[in-house]
Formats: structure tokens, C-alpha cells, sequence
């Protein structure tokens, strides 16, 4: 069936507005509403690729993961009032992540708000989001502002149609300032030769690279000033395998392994790298030993860090390079690399579950650990990982290995939220469909998104859905019932996913016991397309890595 040719038509505001969609942005999340039927009309009847989400969230969350999975801005779109409220957690996350995108919204009429009119753009002001308002005679080049904003300052940007003007006819463009030049951040020659001299003078020097490193191009200054300083390297999860190197130690934080942890924290020098270093990153303040030297570079405004000795605010490519230059090679006879010994070792490499490899827990559930370090055997090599957020979220990045740093996405651990999995997780498949998408979810975060799982299955070419099922809210259960708290709140009756994802579709199995996965492997094994999900019944009594760092922490307070 051939797609109609939409009729001839005088552009409006929302056309004009979508025109400019389909020119900067390769595809459109979204949910149609009074707001915005128009400008979704416009581009779907001219076959432009658009997604519906069934909930609001989904339509900021999949533009988020699609940026985070491909690398492209994300465009999104939701009516008025309720739709953009329902999205307002999505848009929150996507600012603390610093995700670029344009979410497209109906807003109240220029005339005035009505009786169900809220303030958006004081709403959105609220997140730290910036609000362009589009009317006939700036629609077009407002439009190009919002995607050019967005890239500039790698956060989100609302663009809002007043809904009285959405069919007005385009008026001719009055002229908008430019936005000001790019500010760039350079060192002084003194800055350099002050970190230099740190590093040369270091015995156990460690570089850190954050997703910084990635967005600023500067992984080859990185990895080179590291190899001749004879450095062990770690990176941040949004970071994960941009450091080709036997001596990446992996992912820093509330996910690094703990034999790698131990070693990471006998560093006296600590070269940080367009990574935030919050509480989550540098593990609750025992990432590193106590007398560790910790310098950061960066290009974000400088803030206090109580483990921060030293903060340079530059641009990180011409940074590394010009400190690359004060670095000579050193013998590597004569580094920290050749005394860790360990590192070479075939257990210090493994991605097993050095940690604890019992299958059961000691309630007779499945033990969370061996379970995802199975999985590293049995799913597709060419993998994404996405993950919502929860107590369970901490063993996939240390079992499970991505192809590169894009593969590996987090929606809602900027903002501390849960039940977004299922609203981002689509995004990813749509970048990467080529690719086994695998979505990974605890039962509480699942739950609260339950409408997205249908659009996960409708989008997915080929997926896995993993639930890490503990019967209960995890990360309230171990901070709170362990103190005394009643826990009758913290508890869920147990759920099926797999048999949910039957009555959408799917293919689906609950597994009890370490064989129970051999029905996915088979799955996997006779199935290009389609999605499973496995209902993994895990421990309560289990505690991730992550939250028994921040526990320690707190309970030393």
C-alpha cells in the first residue's frame, strides 16, 4: 500500500515546525494529542519515522536512549497539560543526564491559560530546561534554535506551540540574534605543568575517563598519556570499554569489581577525566584510599568535591594532548604496571562471579549474581544493555560486556528514578536494530512501567527482557526493613513477566534454577526476530555491591 500524498496546503506553525523536525532529526518519539495532532499528522503522512509510546514518559525516555544508543539528538512530542506532566520525569532525567533533545509540546493558548493550564515554562524551568515559545513569524527559525540550543548545551530544550497558533498560517520570519560563540576552556601553560609534574612524580598512577572523553574526542590523547605513564585505567559506566587496555581495571564506582577495587584503591595519583565524580561514581567516598591525590579536568563549572585535590576547567582533547607532550614515556620495568602482577591473572580477567558464584541464595531463590554471569555466555555478543533503575541495577555492568560505550544505557539513575526501563528501552532498538536489544528490569520499576512493554515488543526486532524478580522494592528493603522499618510496603506479590509478555506476544519462562536458562539459549538459538522474557526469581537476601558501599558509608556516619 502506497502512503497518500498529503493535499497542497499554505504551512502553519505546526507544519512549519515538523518540516523542520524531519530535517534535523532522524526520527520522532511521541503520543498524539490535542496539542500536537498536527504537527505528528504532518510528518506520518509523509512516512517520517515516528514511534508512539502508551505513556507519555516513554515519549522523552525512548528520545533519550536513542541519543544514548546512536549518537543522534532525539526528538520528542506530547500535547498539553497532563502529557507534558506525565513526561516531566523523563524530561528531568534527560537534564541531570545531559541528553540533547527537543521535546515538541502543546502549551496554553497565547490569549491565556484556560481552567485545566498549567505553567509549563515555569515547569520546565524548575528541571533547569529552557522553554522557546513558537508563533507565526518565528516558527521555522525558533524551530532551528531549539535544535541548535539543544546541541550547544547538551541538554534537553521544550519547544512549545500555543494552541491557538498551531494552525496559523506562517507569517514571514523576523530575524533572531545568533546564539553567542561557544566558550572554550583552555589551561594555562602553568596548569599544565603543575598536573604534569604530579603525574610524573606519581608510583601508581590511575587514569579515569568519563563519557567527557568520549563527547570531546579525546580517547587517543587519554589512553597514550596513560600508556606512558605505565597507568592502570578505569572508566565511568557511560564510559565502559573506551579504553582499549589490559590494564583497564573496568568500571569505576558503585559497579566496579571488588578484587579490581582493591587494586584501584593502592593508586596515589588519580588523573580524572570528564567524569562528575558524584556519590554514585566515586563509590561514597571509598573509591580510592584515603591519600589518594585526586585531580579533575573537565569543562563543567568548577564545584567543591570534598575527594577533588585539584579542579582545571578545559576542554578535554587539547588538554590531554598538550599534557601528553610534558609526559615522557616511561620503562615500563620501572611502573606500577610491572609490580601488579595480578592483573595478568586468567581469575583477576574473568567476568565470573568471583564474588560470590553459590547458585541459590539463602532463601532458595536464584543468587542475582551467577544468574546475569551466565547470561554473559548465552546472549548475542552484538548486545545492547539497557537497564531501569532499582537495587538490581548494579550486576549487569559488572557481568555483563557491551560492544562499546553506547551499548550500555541507564535512563533514570541521574535522577534517582525507577520505571523507566520500559519507556527507554525502545529507543535503543530503534538505533540499534541490528543489534539483540536486551532490557533488563527489576518487578517494582517493571511494574510502574508497565504500558511501554508493548511498545518494547512492537518496536523490537529482536529482544531479550530480563526480570530480576526479588518479590519487593530492593533498595528499600535493605536500607529500611534492615533498620526495623515494618516492611509490608516493601513488599510485592510475586508477578510474572514472562507470562505477561505471552499475553502481548512474546515468548516468556519463569526461571527457578540455573538449567531454567537453557530455555532462553534455545530461544536464541532458533529465533532471528521476536522478543523473550525471563522471570528470574532472585534473592531478597542478596545485597548489590553498590548499596552495601553506600550502607558501610552511612553506617560509619
Amino acid at each position: 500500500m502506497t502512503t497518500p500524498t498529503p493535499p497542497t496546503a499554505s504551512p502553519t506553525v505546526s507544519t512549519a515546525i515538523a518540516d523542520v523536525v524531519a530535517e534535523r532529526a532522524g526520527h520522532l518519539f511521541g503520543l498524539m494529542g490535542n496539542g500536537n495532532a498536527h504537527l505528528i499528522s504532518h510528518l506520518t503522512s509523509r512516512g517520517f519515522p515516528f514511534t508512539s509510546g502508551r505513556h507519555e514518559a516513554a515519549t522523552v525516555a525512548m528520545a533519550d536512549a536513542y541519543y544514548r544508543a546512536g549518537g543522534q539528538i532525539g526528538a520528542a512530542t506530547t500535547t498539553y497539560g497532563a502529557g507534558f506532566t506525565n513526561a516531566y520525569t523523563a524530561l528531568a532525567e534527560a537534564r541531570l543526564a545531559r541528553v540533547p533533545m527537543v521535546l515538541i509540546v502543546g502549551d496554553a493558548p497565547s490569549t491565556g491559560p484556560r481552567s485545566f493550564d498549567i505553567d509549563q515554562v515555569t515547569a520546565a524551568e524548575a528541571v533547569g530546561v529552557v522553554t522557546l515559545v513558537a508563533h507565526p513569524e518565528n516558527a521555522v527559525l525558533v524551530a532551528h534554535r531549539a535544535f541548535d540550543l539543544a546541541l550547544r548545551t547538551v541538554q534537553p530544550v521544550v519547544l512549545a506551540i500555543p494552541y491557538d497558533l498551531a494552525t496559523e498560517p506562517l507569517e514571514e520570519q523576523t530575524h533572531l540574534e545568533p546564539l553567542p560563540a561557544k566558550p572554550v576552556w583552555n589551561a594555562s601553560g602553568k596548569e599544565l605543568d603543575r598536573v604534569a609534574a604530579i603525574l610524573r612524580n606519581a608510583k601508581r598512577p590511575l587514569l579515569l575517563a568519563g563519557r567527557g572523553v568520549l563527547l570531546g574526542d579525546a580517547v587517543g590523547p587519554f589512553q597514550e598519556l596513560g600508556d606512558r605513564l605505565g597507568a592502570m585505567f578505569m572508566t565511568s559506566v557511560m564510559a565502559v570499554n573506551i579504553v582499549d587496555s589490559p590494564w583497564n581495571l573496568g568500571i569505576a564506582g558503585g559497579f566496579a569489581r571488588e578484587h579490581r577495587l582493591d587494586l584501584a584503591r593502592q593508586a596515589d595519583v588519580v588523573l580524572v577525566a570528564g567524569a562528575s565524580m558524584n556519590s554514585f561514581q566515586h563509590r561514597y567516598g571509598t573509591l580510592f584510599g584515603p591519600d589518594t591525590r585526586v585531580v579533575r579536568i573537565d569543562n563543567e563549572p568548577s564545584s567543591d568535591h570534598p575527594h577533588v585535590d585539584k579542579y582545571i576547567r578545559a576542554d578535554l582533547a587539547p588538554f590531554l594532548e598538550a599534557l601528553r607532550g610534558r609526559i615522557p614515556t616511561v620503562n615500563e620495568h620501572q611502573t606500577w604496571r610491572h609490580a601488579a602482577t595480578e592483573v595478568a591473572e586468567d581469575e583477576f580477567r574473568s567476568i565470573g562471579p568471583y564474588e560470590d558464584p553459590e547458585e541459590f541464595g539463602p532463601d532458595g531463590r536464584l543468587n542475582p549474581r551467577t544468574v546475569v554471569a551466565a547470561l554473559e555466555g548465552i546472549l548475542p555478543a552484538e548486545r545492547s544493555i539497557v537497564m531501569d533503575g532499582g537495587h538490581f541495577m548494579g550486576w549487569a555492568p559488572m557481568y555483563l560486556s557491551v560492544p562499546d560505550p553506547q551499548a550500555m544505557v541507564l535512563v533514570g539513575t541521574a535522577f534517582q528514578s525507577i520505571g523507566l526501563g520500559f519507556s527507554s528501552a525502545p529507543g535503543v532498538s530503534i538505533a540499534h536494530p541490528e543489534r539483540t536489544t536486551v532490557f533488563i528490569t527489576g518487578d517494582g520499576g517493571g511494574l510502574m512501567g508497565l504500558a511501554d512493554f508493548e511498545t518494547f515488543i512492537r518496536t523490537t526486532r529482536r529482544g531479550v527482557v530480563i526480570a530480576l524478580n526479588d518479590a519487593a522494592y530492593g533498595a528499600e528493603l535493605h536500607q529500611y526493613a534492615s533498620k526495623g522499618l515494618d516492611p509490608t510496603a516493601m513488599l510485592i506479590d510475586e508477578v510474572d513477566f514472562s507470562a505477561i509478555g505471552r499475553a502481548l506476544g512474546a515468548d516468556g519462562h519463569k526461571a527457578m534454577t540455573l538449567a531454567d536458562l537453557k530455555i532462553l539459549q534455545d530461544w536464541l538459538a532458533g529465533h532471528d526476530r521476536g522478543v523473550f522474557v525471563l522471570d528470574v526469581a532472585i534473592s531478597r537476601e542478596i545485597v548489590v555491591e553498590w548499596m552495601s558501599a553506600s550502607l558501610a558509608v552511612k553506617q560509619a556516619l
